[in-house]
């Protein structure tokens, strides 16, 4: 007849191997986890600001074509111009140029929308708006698809900016300022440079802000 007293003793030992094997799996799965955690902090999707109404619109990029969002644009200062490239406020790209390069890593943006609305003193195509941009001026700001900035057939952009801010386009380079709310703040005439004081002022109080 079996000892019951060795049975004891074997099955107490089998279940002490168990223990000592289970226990570095356990510690194992425990760092493992803790490591983990970082990992995945880190990897928290943070929700992406709402686009402000103002700035929900769609323009196809000037050389690519491709859509171009200006959500993009969402807690920038923006300043929008519609450009010509042969009338006599054209020149003021090169100020626009030096402008954007000035502020443009403090949060400004310019852009750029050619339109043929005044005097048809923009009648080329995209390729050569583009082409006649970067070599007489070269502009790095984003320059978007020729448009209709004026009038009932306005886009609609540039219709809601002109409603905000009571002042429509009257002619080529006129500017609107847009704040990092994606709020439209000011309206300047095209006689207005991008070296007037008044304008640089108003800038840099938006991108203070």
């Amino acid at each position: 007849m079996p000892n019951p007293i060795r049975i004891t003793a074997r099955i107490l030992g089998l279940a002490l191997s168990a223990a000592l094997i289970a226990a570095p799996t356990a510690r194992a799965a425990g760092e493992s986890t803790s490591a983990a955690a970082p990992t995945q902090r880190a990897n928290r999707v943070v929700p992406a600001a709402q686009c402000p109404a103002l700035l929900d619109y769609r323009f196809p990029d000037l050389i690519a074509g491709t859509p171009q969002s200006l959500c993009a644009y969402a807690g920038k200062v923006v300043l929008v111009v519609n450009t010509a490239s042969h009338c006599s406020y054209t020149p003021q790209y090169q100020s626009l140029e030096a402008l954007y390069r000035r502020y443009r890593d403090r949060g400004l943006v310019i852009v750029g929308f050619p339109s043929n609305d005044f005097g048809a003193q923009e009648p080329g195509s995209n390729k050569e708006i583009a082409e006649f941009c970067e070599v007489n001026y070269g502009v790095s700001f984003p320059m978007l698809d020729k448009t209709v900035v004026s009038g009932p057939k306005a886009n609609p952009f540039h219709a809601s900016l002109a409603r905000k801010t009571g002042s429509a386009p009257a002619w080529n380079f006129h500017k609107y300022l847009i704040d990092r709310r994606g709020e439209a703040v000011g309206s300047y005439a095209s006689a207005v440079e991008p070296t007037d004081s008044r304008l640089r002022q108003d800038i840099e109080r938006l991108l203070a802000n």
